[in-house]
């Protein structure tokens, strides 16, 4: 957990709000001790539709190279 005191607060709270909304707890210090504290709201998630999901990927091609060898074919063939 981040801790920053009340006047920093003060100066970077548009940071700090965004700090938190990324999932880091932030707390806010007044002559040392702790005052508050700033973390995210908990999101309510989406259930998953399994069964899209399983249409999506099995719409999906299979790739028949392998990822080091296609990212040495991008570096290789198109160059800046």
């Amino acid at each position: 957990m981040k801790s920053v005191s009340l006047a920093d607060a003060k100066t970077h709270l548009s940071a700090l709000v965004e700090e938190a909304h990324a999932g880091e707890q932030v707390c806010i210090t007044r002559h040392g001790k702790p005052m508050a504290r700033l973390m995210p709201l908990e999101r309510k998630r989406k259930p998953i539709d399994v069964a899209a999901l399983r249409a999506l990927t099995d719409s999906m091609t299979y790739q028949t190279e392998g990822a080091g060898d296609f990212i040495r074919r991008m570096r290789d063939e198109d160059r800046y």
